[in-house]
């Protein structure tokens, strides 16, 4: 049975783990005889739940994110395992340090305040409290832990103002200006396709002339090319196939023409017919070509989000802009482009009584 003894001025707690083995623990010196027994206590209930482990071998937090790290490595693209391993060791200094299981929801909660009053942008904060919570997570799987306390927190808020200040989309006169700055036909291509497919840069990057549906004037979404590496689609519903518009088909039968052929087939190549630099396509093509044209400098994934943002004014269906965008839902597009929408649609509500109120030569039926 646990109990509690007093030697040489310090409180001894002793107590058998879940092999049998007895064990005997001096706390520090000066502790209380109140959280002498808090601690038994806790002991007792990790012993009964069969995760217990003794304070000396129970890791810091730094020794999990590293095992966690080396675990997730064979599991994940290696453009992601990178961002999580810079994350792992840039943003975790916190807790670096603290055993594993002296990490509670209210220091979560501490650290979430502080970066918040720092200034970090939103986005970043929720993307680093990703691998967070998965390092938690995976120290309950080991019985480190009992419970996440990432789980738990309350998680940071006033993601709209800050996506809303993150998005920037050009109107229909900075398009066609950006476009006229272009004079090589391969880039002017690629950037017109950018917008009016309003595909990410790795689909772009990575389409073949196979992908190319010249009957009904598509291209299918199928693999991406993303720091030098191939990979197939993230999602079933980022497969797609993306409608596109007489003139963008009659500029890529134009380029397909022009264009020398190379090996792996592709729509965009470099001069040896390999995959483009995505660095080397921005800095001497992307971004000399907003400066020509006179427009601010903005991010490549900009163009994605004018072409969502070009659909949404025209009234397109939302469940249409989610699968030519290749979002998971519709809810997801709505999160994203929320603040887009006019909070003023005079010619909607005029449809709307045009479609009620207006004869028509019919008349309406109301059955109790």
């Amino acid at each position: 049975m646990a109990k509690i003894a007093k030697r040489r001025n310090r409180y001894v707690l002793d107590y058998y783990d879940n092999g049998g083995k007895r064990i005997r623990e001096s706390l520090p010196q000066g502790t209380t005889l109140k959280k002498a027994k808090d601690k038994l206590r806790e002991i007792e209930d990790q012993l009964a739940k069969g995760n217990y482990i003794p304070d000396k071998k129970i890791p810091i937090f730094k020794d999990v994110a590293k095992e966690w790290i080396d675990y997730k490595k064979p599991n994940l693209r290696q453009s992601t395992w990178s961002v999580y391993e810079g994350i792992t060791k840039n943003h975790f200094s916190d807790f670096d340090d603290l055993k594993i299981n002296r990490i509670n929801t209210a220091i979560v909660e501490k650290y979430i305040r502080e970066r918040q009053e720092s200034g970090m942008n939103i986005a970043t904060l929720r993307k680093i409290l990703i691998p967070l919570g998965q390092i938690m997570a995976y120290a309950v799987r080991h019985n480190y832990i009992a419970y996440n306390p990432v789980r738990d927190a309350e998680r940071p808020r006033g993601q709209g103002k800050e996506q809303a200040a993150k998005i920037r989309v050009l109107v229909a006169e900075e398009i066609q200006n950006l476009l006229k700055a272009v004079t090589n036909q391969k880039y002017k291509t690629l950037f017109q396709l950018a917008i009016m497919s309003g595909a990410r840069q790795g689909e772009l990057l990575g389409l073949k002339w196979s992908d190319v549906d010249w009957e009904n004037s598509q291209i299918h979404i199928q693999r991406t090319y993303n720091n030098q590496r191939w990979y197939d689609v993230k999602t079933k519903t980022s497969n797609r196939r993306i409608d596109l518009g007489p003139q963008m088909m009659s500029d890529l039968k134009r380029w397909k023409l022009a264009a020398k052929p190379n090996r792996l087939n592709l729509i965009f190549s470099n001069d040896v017919g390999k995959p483009i630099n995505h660095n080397n396509m921005k800095t001497r093509y992307f971004s000399p070509a907003l400066k020509k044209a006179g427009l601010d400098k903005i991010r490549f994934h900009d163009l994605r989000h004018t072409k969502v943002s070009l659909m949404i004014e025209q009234g397109e269906n939302i469940k249409y802009i989610q699968s030519q965008m290749g979002h998971s839902s519709p809810t997801v597009t709505l999160n994203v482009y929320a603040h887009l929408m006019k909070p003023v649609n005079q010619e909607s509500a005029r449809r709307f009584e045009d479609a009620v109120l207006k004869p028509t030569g019919h008349k309406m039926v109301i059955s109790d």
